[in-house]
């Protein structure tokens, strides 16, 4: 029987990801690359990507994706197509639609001019951030200053995923979700900002039309439909940015918080309030749901360390084996602090290390280092909760989970025990930005999922000394605190 599907493209920080889903949530075909990234001796701390290589990428990706797919049944039909992507990351294009340069959300040009920036206070009052390199004016103030020629050239400005979306549709857009992370938008009217586009001295004509995520942006391109063997028919959707999709994926209600464990961590409230904050600790957020915000701390690369301890210690076992190492390991041996963002600190932490007990034992192993990372991060979401609960109480028994750091049952048993929550994780919590892809395009498209993705739920438990391990966590990353800052 002919059966519909979706694709969806995810785009994020370390690897670029297409899947091919039915209306249920179900991956019926995925293929992933990593996203190559280039240094800019013009700057420092400065990364871009080439736009046109990231996009054969993705053709080649979704052709095999689409084939794998077509392996399980013949008969597919594509209905509908969206993108989503990493926060803060944009694309440069010109008159005639070329692409200049892309700039991802690691990217720091913008960094050196910080200092000059005016009107901070005002700033987050309309955007609900602090201004920094991180995102996208300061990343455009820094192509304007040294990178005059590209400058003189670029015409729009879009989020990576909107950018996706053009290459599909030719329609330029830029979702609200996307526009909050460019500090050129007002977050609670929902409009670009001239006010903003003036203390940043850009000029206003270079930001797109403003969509709603979850809408029909138009139809495929007969080249793009060529190129995938796919119909001219097939609608391409607005999607968002990846932390809000990852999000919808765990189907929270309004007051319910969601931990995103990916190559950072967010951790967020939905909430229908625009929020600030008197102390500049969080962010606040546009959803990818109409009239709905989502108030932020974010842990930092958290997730990235923990892969790369995988990819360091680990590199041809799977996640099942260090499941068991874990288990083996007793709570003192190593305490680590790997670098993280705290929302009650004014600097990020770029320096860290593991300790542990001299002379080395002869129990120190493999499964220490990973289980003192996991702690850290744990610990780290719970630094976050209570700064983030301070400027929003929160009082539900649970805490909703995604994202791939949560493949490990160690890491969710850990933060169940220091929030005292129980830790609710919905099906396909690994691919939570493709779902949340894929329930955007039913939106859109007034389709019912058949079945409800189903819940489990990771209850506290009561651990001797856990509060004597968590000081002694604090204890390690002040230290590192005092000698690298």
């Amino acid at each position: 029987m002919e059966q519909q599907a979706y694709i969806i493209i995810d785009i994020g920080t370390g690897n670029v990801r297409v899947a091919v889903c039915n209306s249920d949530g179900k991956i019926l075909g995925v293929a992933r690359d990593n996203v190559e990234y280039i240094t800019d001796n013009l700057y420092t701390d400065s990364l871009y990507f080439n736009p046109y290589k990231l996009w054969q990428q993705i053709i080649a990706l979704s052709n095999k994706a689409l084939s794998l797919a077509k392996d399980v049944n013949p008969t597919l039909q594509i209905s509908a197509i969206t993108a989503s992507s990493q926060h803060e990351g944009i694309v440069l294009v010109d008159k005639n639609g070329k692409s200049l340069i892309g700039l991802p959300n690691h990217d720091h040009r913008g960094r050196e001019w910080e200092s000059e920036i005016q009107g901070k206070d005002r700033i987050y009052e309309l955007t609900g951030r602090k201004p920094s390199s991180l995102f996208s004016a300061m990343k455009l103030i820094g192509i304007k200053n040294r990178r005059s020629d590209i400058y003189k050239e670029f015409d729009c400005v879009m989020s990576i995923s909107d950018w996706a979306q053009y290459q599909l549709s030719g329609k330029k857009g830029y979702e609200h979700s996307q526009a909050s992370e460019t500090c050129l938008y007002d977050v609670q009217g929902m409009v670009w900002s001239e006010e903003l586009c003036k203390i940043f001295d850009i000029d206003p004509s270079v930001l797109p039309p403003l969509h709603q995520s979850g809408t029909i942006l138009g139809n495929i391109s007969s080249a793009i439909s060529k190129q995938l063997q796919i119909t001219e028919s097939t609608l391409v959707i607005v999607g968002g940015a990846d932390t809000q999709l990852a999000i919808k994926s765990t189907q929270p209600e309004v007051g319910d918080m969601v931990i995103v464990s990916g190559t950072t961590t967010p951790l967020v409230k939905v909430t229908k309030k625009y929020i600030l904050d008197a102390k500049k600790r969080t962010w606040t957020n546009r959803h990818t749901d109409d009239n709905k915000f989502i108030l932020e701390a974010n842990t930092g690369v958290t997730g990235l360390n923990y892969q790369r301890l995988k990819e360091i210690f680990y590199p041809n076992e799977g996640y099942e084996v260090i499941e068991k190492e874990l288990a083996e390991t007793i709570p003192s041996q190593c305490i680590a602090s790997l670098g993280s963002l705290i929302a009650e600190e004014n600097q990020l932490l770029t320096r860290g290390g593991f300790i542990f007990n001299t002379p080395v034992s002869h129990e120190l192993n493999r499964a220490y280092f990973v289980r003192s990372a996991l702690w850290d991060i744990a610990c780290c979401i719970k630094e976050n909760y209570d700064g983030l609960s301070d400027v929003d109480a929160y009082d539900k028994s649970y805490i909703w989970a995604c994202g791939g750091g949560f493949q490990s049952s160690t890491l969710s048993q850990f933060i169940a025990n220091l929030l005292g929550k129980n830790v609710r994780i919905r099906e396909g919590f690994r691919q939570a930005s493709v779902i949340g892809g894929v329930i955007i395009c039913n939106e859109a498209l007034h389709v019912k999922m058949n079945q409800q993705l189903e819940m489990r739920e990771i209850v506290p438990q009561e651990q001797e000394y856990i509060e004597n391990r968590y000081e002694k966590w604090k204890e390690v990353r002040n230290g590192f605190k005092r000698i690298f800052h």
